[in-house]
């Protein structure tokens, strides 16, 4: 099953619309989850995964550095990777690694679903609150943020039987934490 968050914008259009047209909210709150989870499942084009030199050169970009030999030697990309495993620069793994953290989604793991993804997240291989969240960081507002944490809790939460997952939960509140220390 996929889990999908409506955004506070859909939710307070959805109160909106509800008020104008006198339409009941439930039934246009599960019209907007239907379209969101089958536009979620719809068979799309597969994606290739990046070749390694398309990774190298990706983070290379990233950090502004040339080649292998120069991104080590980066006191940003030192910086950066401070604290993570040793990186082993001979397999792709350490690239893809790289690209996650601090290049942005692979295209090949875009609008991911199955277990620990949200939004087309998998909150085990990516720390990307915003998409998670469902929000924009340039014009989300506090409550936005809080909303859309307590939606996805609900979800989420331990003490829920049926839904409930400690380790996504422990995620979700991580990427809550690390959203809201910038307010």
């Amino acid at each position: 099953m996929i889990l999908v968050v409506l955004a506070p914008q859909v939710q307070s259009e959805i109160v909106r619309l509800s008020q104008v047209g006198q339409i009941d909210a439930k039934l246009l709150e599960e019209f907007a989850y239907l379209v969101l989870q089958s536009s979620a499942q719809k068979p799309g084009k597969t994606v290739q995964a990046l070749k390694i030199h398309q990774l190298k050169q990706a983070v290379y970009e990233r950090f502004n550095v040339k080649d292998t030999s120069e991104l080590k030697k980066s006191g940003a990309f030192k910086m950066a990777t401070d604290g993570m495993d040793k990186l082993d620069f001979h397999f792709k793994e350490t690239w893809e690694t790289l690209y996650r953290k601090f290049v942005g989604v692979l295209p090949n793991e875009a609008n991911q679903y199955g277990y620990g993804c949200i939004n087309g997240i998998n909150v085990f291989q990516y720390f990307k609150p915003w998409q998670v969240f469902g929000l924009d960081p340039k014009s989300a507002t506090k409550d936005d943020i809080k909303a859309s944490y307590y939606q996805l809790s609900k979800i989420y939460h331990p003490d829920n039987l049926e839904t409930g997952d400690r380790k996504v939960f422990e995620q979700i509140e991580a990427m809550y934490k690390s959203i809201i220390a910038g307010f």
